[in-house]
């Protein structure tokens, strides 16, 4: 049994590390659409080539992240998380130094494999090392820490790209990542799933990926109106066919399709899917909005990012305290329409807009819409199965968080008709962006939808620290799998936050 005390200074060091770790994935989601126009700027890239500058890290993060959870389980946690930070230092040395966006798009391809060896392994680590007694304790430092860590990002990123420059979104993971691998490598113990059995699903998730990176090359591209546009999309989609056949009849797959089975979980995955490409539309699109039509430096845009996140810090666990009494139904209803009436306020935000009148309602607006959903949503989600699968079901829902995320910002410039240089036009730009925040909007709406028909069960009463001090809003917090995992919601639902 782990014996690690909080107090102890070994679990300080071990909490530094895994904060340390997180912190890098974290920011990373949150900082980069700061930096898009003057990278644009800098390589001289297309509006396509900043969509892939997002789209290449999540593709790769998305489609490898539940055999990252895997390989931790198996060759052991901490050593597949230091992998993972050294790995995603790398890729973000060669981000930084990326001399066209060929390059920067290539090494963001490899950041989010070492985001997907890292991610799940930094709670795995805290869960596996600490004694029950200070567990929920420490993951709720640990995710209160990565939560501000995530809230700071847009700031840190604008300060640091009209600083030193937007390199160092990228070259800062360097020095963290020194800092984070010696303390891993001497005071985090090792820990490994002695169930584990050394098979891997390499070819699921090599499917998955390709599926992704097919449907969404194509959507990016679909503009340029070329023949084999249409059979990379055909290309995408048969890879998806291929993923679905190899899950069902693979022995041991990286997503059993048997979990669908729960119509509670297929559900809120929708809903998921739904709020979540919203979400990855609207930050991507508000960013470059508000440098390029309003006219905001890129730390003056990070600033205005600001209160979102700071709202989900605050008083997310009112709102899964909330959820608890009354079941996740009306949270999950509310929280998208909220979101999406925040985006119909953001067809105030043009040129010349007021921060306090035109953009701050729209951004409060959407904090609460945030608060008021994603811990009702990732409780439902590990409520909706057996507790020995809570963290195969966390993985999927993040993976589909990320999914939907990065189709949102490979398809929504298409749909609302933005050309390759819209970006370098204020005007070109606001035009496309009055179109895209109804269609944001829309999607919303359909997932208020589909929770008040189809989201039934009250939730059991479980205060997760992870679903309550979360600010992230690229994805949902991420549990880990296995069998400490079905331990940890236990404890954690015993003591509270």
């Amino acid at each position: 049994m782990p014996d690690v005390r909080l107090a102890s200074s070994q679990g300080k060091w071990i909490l530094l590390t895994t904060v340390l770790g997180s912190s890098m994935a974290m920011l990373d989601s949150t900082v980069v659409n700061v930096a898009l126009p003057r990278i644009g700027e800098d390589l001289n890239a297309s509006l396509g080539a900043l969509q892939w500058t997002v789209n290449a890290y999540m593709v790769t993060l998305a489609g490898l992240i539940l055999l990252g959870g895997s390989l931790g389980d198996q060759y052991g946690r901490r050593r597949i998380f230091v992998l993972g930070v050294v790995w995603f230092a790398t890729a973000s040395l060669l981000c930084g130094l990326a001399p066209t966006s060929g390059i920067l798009i290539a090494a963001r391809a490899l950041q989010g494999i070492g985001g997907a060896l890292l991610t799940p392994g930094s709670l795995a680590l805290i869960q596996a090392s600490f004694h029950p007694d200070d567990r929920a304790k420490a993951v709720g430092l640990w995710s209160g820490f990565g939560g501000v860590g995530a809230a700071v990002g847009p700031f840190l990123g604008g300060w640091l790209v009209d600083g030193p420059g937007w390199r160092w979104v990228f070259l800062l993971n360097v020095p963290l990542a020194l800092l984070c691998v010696p303390v891993a490598v001497r005071h985090v113990p090792e820990s490994a799933d002695g169930r584990a059995h050394g098979r891997f699903d390499v070819l699921g998730a090599a499917l998955g990926a390709l599926s992704l990176a097919l449907v969404t090359y194509a959507l990016i591209e679909a503009g340029s109106g070329r023949p084999a546009i249409a059979l990379t999309a055909v290309a995408g989609v048969l890879a998806g066919v291929g993923f679905v056949y190899v899950e069902k009849h693979r022995a041991d797959p990286m997503l059993p399709l048997d979990i669908f089975s729960s119509r509670q979980f297929t559900a809120v995955n929708l809903v998921t899917l739904c709020v979540y490409a919203a979400f990855g539309g609207f930050f991507f699109l508000t960013a470059l909005q508000l440098q390029v039509v309003v006219g905001y430096s890129a730390l003056q845009a990070g600033t205005a990012l600001l209160p979102t996140t700071a709202l989900m810090l605050l008083f997310s666990s009112r709102s899964g305290a909330l959820a608890d009494r009354i079941g996740p139904r009306i949270p999950l209803t509310v929280g998208p329409l909220l979101c999406a009436v925040a985006m119909l306020l953001m067809l105030r935000v043009g040129e010349g807009a007021n921060y306090v009148t035109d953009i701050l309602p729209a951004l409060l607006v959407m904090g609460a819409g945030m608060v008021t959903l994603v811990a009702p949503l990732t409780a439902t989600v590990l409520a909706s199965v057996d507790t020995s699968r809570a963290g195969l079901a966390s993985g999927i829902n993040n993976a589909a968080a990320r999914a939907a995320g990065l189709i949102a910002v490979a398809g929504l410039p298409l749909v609302s008709g933005m050309g390759p240089e819209a970006y370098r036009s204020a005007a070109a730009f606001e035009a496309s962006f009055r179109r895209a925040m109804p269609i944001c909007a829309g999607v919303l709406v359909v997932g208020a939808v589909v929770a008040f028909t189809t989201v039934r069960r009250p939730t059991p009463d479980c205060r997760r620290p992870e679903c309550r001090t979360h600010g992230c809003v690229t994805a949902p917090p991420l549990e880990q799998g296995g069998r400490a995992a079905g331990k940890v919601i236990g404890e954690v639902g015993d003591r509270g936050v």
